[in-house]
């Protein structure tokens, strides 16, 4: 079958790969369309971040080449001996995380984890293979186009959870990313008054605004902070950084009120030099998410089944697997306009 493999630094191929053998635990999918997420940009312009190249990954076995994509949704082709719950055509999108389980999500949901389609094979190919325990089931009003973003907004809402973000709270989020816009939406479900967004990209700013942000600024043109502070004079409740370089990981924590929240959602690709002394006249918290919950993702999905979470519209291209590098990884590298791109794999609705 015909798929995205990664070999290393940009080089992404479109290449036959054949499927593992199904485990007795696992199904397999017919996999309808797949996301390019923040993270596989990552592994095409710095990778490996999370590949495994050296030895094999102790969750799934695998090592590079592997087969990409994360972020995708299908229908059921064929079923392992001992599946209980899931049948031959149900429609599906998969959670990608693998733990060891076990812990109880509420301690350590990053127990041990790795991901399908970054440390072992993915969705970016015809068909593929995932536990039962990863599946969940898609509403009838969510397509499969739809069930492609449940991943991506599971970030979402997970860090605004992580954040115990309030109704009433001010927020502001730097980066207008994929996740940076989705971060804006589940902030204004969950109740936050000023929506504060900040970006280099006045294309992303916009999409934005559409998207419910109160306020949109471009931290290359005035200094981010005194911009916020601004609109919210003591600093805001939470600030999500989303763009994970040095500067708007500084910028946030300045934008923040004194003991407020600073949540990490970005990956940072490199470390950065950072003086822990920033935090100490302010009380300001810092922590981080790069995942979700098993509640967490059931949440994303019935929220969006509902109609409550509307990610859709940071869809800015659709693309064949066979474009996926020049219309993919080098558009998101070069054109700013670009949010989610989808590729379609089976196409099915």
């Amino acid at each position: 079958m015909k798929a995205a493999v990664w070999h290393g630094k940009k080089d992404i191929r479109i290449e036959e790969k054949e499927l593992k053998p199904l485990k007795e635990d696992e199904v397999t999918v017919r996999v309808a369309w797949a996301g390019i997420c923040g993270s596989d940009l990552h592994e095409y312009q710095e990778g490996p971040v999370f590949v495994p190249v050296e030895k094999a990954d102790e969750l799934t076995g695998e090592i590079a080449p592997i087969i990409m994509g994360h972020e995708f949704a299908g229908i059921i082709e064929k079923v392992g001996k001992d599946v209980q719950n899931y049948k031959v055509g149900d429609r599906v999108v998969v959670n990608p995380t693998l733990t060891h389980g076990d812990k109880p999500e509420d301690v350590d949901c990053y127990d041990g984890f790795s991901f399908i389609g970054l440390h072992g094979d993915g969705g970016f190919t015809k068909y593929a293979n995932a536990p039962e325990s990863n599946l969940y089931r898609l509403p009838e009003t969510l397509t499969l186009q739809d069930g492609a973003l449940v991943e991506p907004t599971a970030v979402a809402v997970q860090a605004v959870k992580e954040a115990d973000l309030r109704f009433g709270d001010t927020v502001a989020i730097y980066g207008a990313g994929p996740i940076g816009l989705l971060t804006t939406l589940a902030a204004k479900a969950a109740g936050a008054t000023k929506i504060i967004v900040l970006d280099l990209s006045e294309t992303r700013l916009e999409k934005a605004k559409e998207l419910g942000a109160t306020h949109i600024i471009n931290s290359g043109k005035v200094n981010g902070p005194a911009a916020v502070r601004e609109i919210v004079p003591n600093g805001v409740d939470v600030t999500f950084e989303v763009a994970g370089v040095a500067p708007t990981f500084k910028q946030a924590i300045d934008s923040t009120r004194a003991r407020g929240t600073m949540v990490i959602v970005s990956i940072f690709a490199r470390p950065i030099e950072w003086n822990p002394l920033h935090l100490t006249n302010t009380g300001v918290k810092i922590t981080s998410t790069i995942a979700y919950t098993p509640t967490t993702f059931q949440q994303t999905v019935d929220l969006m089944g509902t109609g409550q979470l509307k990610p859709q519209g940071i869809v800015t291209s659709q693309i064949v697997l066979d474009d996926i590098v020049e219309k993919g990884f080098e558009a998101l590298t070069n054109d700013k306009s670009q949010a989610k791109i989808l590729v379609e794999l089976s196409g099915e609705k």
